[in-house]
Formats: C-alpha cells, sequence, structure tokens
C-alpha cells in the first residue's frame, strides 16, 4: 500500500467514526447530514442514502475538487455542492453537517443566533442563519458560504447545521458546541416574561482573545 492509499484507509476510517458519531449523539436521524475530509485534492465524502453503521473501508467514496468521481461506485452525498463550497473558499480540512434538532430550530426563529455564550467566539463571532434553499442546490451552498464569511460554522434555515475545521475532530467540536449553544438559547428563551442575558461584542472579541491560548501546547 502506497503512503496516498495508508492516508486515504486512514481517514476514511476517521470520517465513517465520525459520521457514526452524529448519529449516536442525536445530531442526525437515520441517513440525515454528512461528513467530508480532504486529504490533499482528493476529498472524502459520506455516500448518499446508506446507513453510517453500513459503511466500511470497501466503500470508499471520494471526488475531486472539480465534483469528479475519483474512488468508490456508491454516489456521494446530495449535499456535494455545499461541501466543495467550504473546501475551494476556506482552509479547511473536514466539514461537518447535521440536521441537529436544537441548532435547526433555531434556524427557524432568527437570523443570527443571539450572543448567549461566549463559545460563539470559537466558530468566529456571532453564528448566521444562511436563507433557505432547496437541499443539493448551489443556491444553499452560496447562501452557506456568505453565512460563513469571518466563522467556522453557521445554520442553514429549516434546514441544519455546517461547521468546518483543520481535521474532523475540531469540526466535528464545532457541530457539538454549536448544538449545545442554540439548546442553551432555546431554554433561557422559553422562560415566559424572562430575556436571556447576551454578551456584548466587546465581551466576545476578549473571550476571543483568551480562546486562542486555550488547550496544552
Amino acid at each position: 500500500m502506497s503512503d496516498n492509499e495508508a492516508a486515504i484507509a486512514g481517514a476514511w476510517a476517521e470520517l465513517t467514526a465520525t459520521a457514526r458519531r452524529t448519529a449516536t449523539e442525536g445530531l442526525v436521524v437515520g441517513t440525515s447530514g454528512n461528513v467530508s475530509v480532504r486529504v490533499g485534492e482528493t476529498i472524502l465524502i459520506t455516500p448518499t442514502g446508506v446507513p453510517y453503521d453500513r459503511l466500511g473501508p470497501a466503500d470508499t467514496v471520494a471526488v475531486d475538487l472539480e465534483g469528479h468521481q475519483v474512488l468508490g461506485t456508491l454516489r456521494p452525498t446530495s449535499e456535494l455542492p455545499m461541501h466543495l463550497a467550504v473546501y475551494r473558499s476556506t482552509d479547511a480540512r473536514a466539514v461537518v453537517h447535521t440536521h441537529a434538532v436544537h441548532a435547526t430550530a433555531v434556524s427557524t426563529l432568527v437570523p443570527e443566533l443571539p450572543l448567549v455564550h461566549y463559545m460563539a467566539a470559537a466558530l468566529g463571532g456571532p453564528v448566521r442563519v444562511a436563507p433557505y434553499a432547496l437541499y443539493g442546490s448551489e443556491e444553499l451552498a452560496g447562501n452557506m458560504l456568505r453565512a460563513l464569511e469571518g466563522r467556522t460554522g453557521c445554520l442553514l434555515q429549516n434546514h441544519g447545521t455546517v461547521t468546518y475545521g483543520n481535521s474532523l475532530a475540531q469540526a466535528y467540536d464545532r457541530t457539538a458546541q454549536l448544538e449545545w449553544m442554540c439548546r442553551l438559547w432555546l431554554t433561557a428563551a422559553a422562560l415566559p416574561g424572562r430575556a436571556p442575558s447576551l454578551l456584548s461584542a466587546a465581551q466576545l472579541d476578549e473571550a476571543a482573545q483568551r480562546l486562542r491560548g486555550y488547550g496544552q501546547p
């Protein structure tokens, strides 16, 4: 096995594990949502309509940056245009798209997730909602890119979430944090006669500075 083949095999194993995690942790139902990871100029991506627990090494699906399939016989996810748009426009190495219930609920209520928690800074600032467009369409991909300007995650109106990162672990963590913030805001906003306190732009900037040094060196 060549070094490139080994890298692709390892990335596919991590991708399928991440996809299964979105299901087991309740971020998707059935075959909804999708995951991708970049290896050089190759994009590994979940196939359409196949339960994640059925995916194995022989089911590897990959495309190039133009969307031409270069590995596998299963068809890529219908959201391929959205994933490719992220890779063409950012330095993303991985993308996670979910139909997380609290985030999707928020996407139907506001044009931007209110600043209810400083972890918004980990996504680049207030999380925007991309206007609704048909799933799998170039229009949706364009709406998503505008919502992602200066951000590493956004909500898709009446649809779900998109996050990206420099690894599958980081992209997934951003998805989980976004869903948690949406759940937090919905919970706080549900109390009759009360409105949750929100952070100011200055407070968010302060948190962003602190987060840059977060974790182990």
